[in-house]
């Protein structure tokens, strides 16, 4: 790490998935993994390329059953460039002496450089330069300079490009007995002497890729067509200490793409149309340098250089080219096929941060979920509910894609998957419409596409709440919390637990702000909602009554994860860690020697801590106050207490929620927790899973809790509210942002001083909220204010 450069020294085939996930290159529609331009798939390397929303479905034979999945699809790769002295093998850093290797990252300017020597033997030397960019300003273009010197007598190189249709699915490896050929039809040909094309079509969902690569070498090209690839070969002349440089730039469309007529077309079209590297990486630098002015961030030290890069993987999944497209969140980004490049709740991570500064971003993934709402509705239908249920797992077309079946490597067994019964993810879509609304003061969607959403939501829980004459709550039956160890009580037939805590708070929230979002629309606008959805007082009284009187549970003097929780079996954790030592994966072990995590009192990650990170300790107290319950400090601290010493920490977004949480509850032990969500990805905490795809909402997630964990910033009642929690090992930070009309807004938290301007003279007077006092902040003023802490 040097600031804005990430530099790898050395080839060490170990890390190399690891490095091509993390040294991925995407512009928001376009994605592709940081592996070699000569390598090919194989037990260490895996180029892939991927494009925003591209999905195909497959069925499977799987321990005796027929399972279907839908999949982000791998499409063809355009990558490969090889080189070799005439008569001699390829060269390749697994096959040839690599004498030097350094792979860079440049974040700063959105590339990925290599350089390499090989050595030939006889004294020979060949050093190789690349750049490689996925343009930032232009989201189908693509591109790779090679730069080869001669360190003596090398002689002629001959080198051959290539577009391969000949790729698969194969890069989780407890997927690869299920079906990963997701492209047909796969056809090529030649447009010009140093440009060639490839067409095919996905097999099932029957989107139509086109793709088309010029070459520009120097010397004349030969294509040949040798199914499914198209090659393209040139041979240098090397005089020694001279170097020659080859070009090559890709063209990639899908007939997803909107005002286009053909995809192959729009594709030759493009790479005809696009100028050469040099001019291709001057816009792209621009475009690149615009986004990091409007996603700002000074954080010194480790920490701000793993921030950045996290931030550099977010614009790269979710960039202003999303906000033209049909896609949602994927949870392992565009650099990688773990979880099928399916949406899960990450957009609750994501959201907030983008909210600030991409506003418009955030709006459209948004209307991924709206343009959905039918189909959730339709669910909710079929399994006897009223109201909208979103699948846990997302796609294409919004159908639940929760698979039907998981793979325990440890055990080798497949197992029956119940997480569908998440439902809390239609809060998470309630609570990311109205952190939008709130940060962008975004009315018009909230009147409109965000009411309807957050309506079905409402109407969905509470006809899932059923009332208790017994308790005298409703109590909401048969669900699976966030935890997602529990699935079942002990000896239950049926999956599914009741009253989880985190689903029934949630639930409740969601109630009473659509409640409050209905009461404030306009009159004609209320109508035609109650008049469309069937919608009347009775129901709305309903809403009242549920969002009052849901159940909560609690035992020992803590909240409970779920009814019966504090019932279960204590765990030897300290038992486990020294026979397995790492035990993130608890559920994996105890499945593995016969046993089952439901019998225990034990979480894979933040469950009803997860309330303390969506909730400011006041509004979780007036939450809790909402359901007739009283929510002392000391029973918050207790359960924080509780949860800390029952969690194995499974996911890379727990240690993010505990950070967050604790830098409230318990400072001191704040920073342990936030430097693991740190380390995630770069350290590959989840042991090898970072290979597969980043983790976006932890990614995300960490840039938010600069943003808003650590400030205590929310946006809510029109105006910024602040509570800063300095911790000692992050005192000194600053960030810029956007809310509602005010751009480049800059914060600044300096040892116990918090500085905030408001640059922009068009914009308007900003309210800002402390706990113990309010200023208001005129276009072009800066307030400095003490921090009553220090």
């Amino acid at each position: 790490m040097t600031g804005w450069t990430w530099v790898y020294e050395g080839y060490d085939p170990a890390d190399a998935r690891l490095r091509e996930s993390l040294c991925t290159l995407g512009n928001g529609y376009l994605a592709t993994r940081g592996a070699l331009a000569e390598c090919t798939a194989d037990d260490v390397h895996y180029p892939g390329t991927y494009v925003a929303g591209c999905y195909n479905r497959l069925v499977s034979e799987v321990a005796g059953r027929r399972v279907e999945n839908e999949d982000m699809v791998n499409l063809p790769n355009w990558l490969p460039l090889r080189f070799r002295v005439p008569g001699g093998p390829w060269l390749a850093p697994d096959t040839a002496p690599v004498l030097d290797h350094t792979e860079t990252l440049h974040l700063l300017s959105g590339l990925l450089e290599r350089r390499s020597r090989y050595g030939l033997g006889e004294g020979r030397v060949l050093a190789v330069r690349q750049i490689r960019l996925v343009h930032m300003a232009d989201p189908h273009l693509a591109a790779l300079r090679t730069e080869f010197t001669a360190e003596g007598p090398v002689g002629p190189l001959d080198v051959e490009a290539a577009l391969d249709g000949g790729v698969t699915n194969a890069g989780v490896p407890r997927y690869r007995e299920l079906d990963g050929r997701h492209l047909t039809h796969v056809h090529s040909g030649t447009a010009s002497p140093d440009t060639v094309w490839m067409r095919c079509r996905t097999r099932t969902s029957d989107i139509r890729i086109g793709l088309a690569a010029r070459l520009t070498a120097g010397a004349p090209a030969t294509a040949r067509h040798e199914r499914p690839r198209a090659v393209q070969r040139t041979r240098l002349d090397l005089a020694p200490g001279r170097t020659v440089t080859v070009d090559k730039t890709v063209a990639l469309h899908t007939s997803r793409d909107p005002a286009i007529s053909d995809p192959l077309h729009a594709a030759l079209d493009r790479v005809r149309r696009a100028p050469g590297f040099d001019a291709l990486l001057e816009s792209h630098l621009t475009a690149w340098d615009q986004l990091w002015r409007r996603a700002e961030l000074d954080v010194p030290g480790e920490a701000g250089d793993i921030l950045r890069l996290h931030l550099f993987h977010v614009l790269q999944t979710l960039s202003p080219h999303t906000a033209d497209l049909d896609v949602g969140v994927p949870a392992r980004g565009l650099h990688g096929e773990a979880y099928r490049g399916h949406i899960f709740w990450d957009e609750l991570f994501v959201l907030p941060y983008l909210n600030l500064h991409f506003p418009e971003v955030s709006r459209a993934l948004l209307h991924y979920r709206h343009r959905r709402l039918e189909r959730a509705c339709t669910a909710a239908r079929d399994a006897g509910r009223q109201g909208a249920m979103y699948p846990w797992q997302s796609g294409s077309d919004g159908r639940e894609e929760t698979q039907q079946l998981h793979l325990n490597p440890r055990s080798g067994r497949w197992l029956p998957d119940h997480s569908h019964l998440q439902y809390h993810v239609g809060s998470a879509i309630a609570y990311n419409v109205w952190q939008y609304c709130e940060a962008s003061g975004d009315a018009e969607f909230l009147h409109t596409k965000g009411a309807e959403m957050l309506l079905q939501v409402a109407r969905f829980w509470a006809d899932a709440a059923a009332w208790d004459e017994r308790l005298g709550r409703h109590r909401i039956r048969g669900v699976v919390g966030p935890d997602e160890y529990h699935e079942f009580y002990p000896g239950a037939a049926e999956p599914g637990l009741d009253d989880n805590a985190y689903t029934n708070v949630t639930a409740a929230w969601v109630l009473g702000h659509t409640l409050d979002v209905l009461r404030s629309l306009p009159e004609p606008r209320r109508r035609e909602l109650a008049e469309r959805t069937g919608l009347d007082a009775g129901e709305l009284e309903q809403w009242e009554d549920v969002s009052r009187t849901l159940h909560v549970p609690f035992h020992d003097g803590v909240i409970s994860q779920f009814e019966g929780f504090g019932d279960l079996a204590e765990l030897d954790w300290d038992g486990y860690r020294q026979r397995y030592g790492d035990i993130r994966r608890l559920d994996r072990i105890l499945e593995a020697e016969g046993d089952t995590v439901n019998r225990y009192q034990a979480s894979k990650q933040a469950d009803v801590l997860m309330l303390g990170y969506l909730f400011s300790p006041v509004e979780l107290r007036a939450l809790f106050h909402r359901l007739g319950l009283r929510l002392e400090e000391e029973t918050w601290q207790r359960t924080v207490d509780y949860y800390l010493h029952r969690t194995s920490h499974g996911s890379t977004l727990s240690g993010l929620v505990h950070g967050w949480v604790l830098a409230r509850a318990r400072r001191a032990e704040a920073w342990k927790f936030c430097q693991e969500a740190l380390q995630g990805d770069i350290a590959d905490v989840q042991g090898g899973t970072t290979g597969e795809g980043i983790h976006l909402g932890a990614m995300a997630g960490t840039l938010d809790l600069v943003q808003r964990g650590l400030t205590g910033l929310e946006t809510r009642d029109g105006a910024l509210w602040l509570d800063p929690v300095p911790l000692p090992e992050l005192s000194s930070y600053g960030f810029s942002l956007r809310y509602q009309g005010n751009w480049g807004v800059r914060l600044r938290l300096e040892r116990g001083r918090l500085e905030i301007a408001v640059p922009s003279p068009d914009g308007a007077p900003m309210e800002v909220r402390l706990p113990d006092r309010s200023v208001c902040l005129q276009p072009g003023e800066t307030g400095r204010l003490v921090l009553p802490e220090y």
